[in-house]
């Protein structure tokens, strides 16, 4: 079972953040969970490591840009 205010679990917001909005990550051995940064009470997405790895690596090939994919 998944506990999101375990003592292992270090959230951490990217530093291209602004506004409050954005979203934070704490990795552990077994989950890779996600939340919005403005409600770090609300839900919690969860991944397994091979999960995340596999979207970050989309993420970082480009995979899911659309057409006006500019930040």
């Amino acid at each position: 079972m998944f506990d999101p205010e375990r003592a292992d679990m270090v959230w951490r917001k990217s530093s291209l953040s602004v506004d409050g909005q954005c979203v934070e990550v704490a990795i552990t051995a077994e989950w890779v969970a996600l939340r919005r940064s403005y409600s770090p009470s609300g839900p919690v997405l969860t991944f397994t490591p091979s999960e995340w790895a596999a979207f970050v690596g989309g993420v970082r090939l480009g995979e899911f840009d659309g057409p006006s994919a500019t930040l």
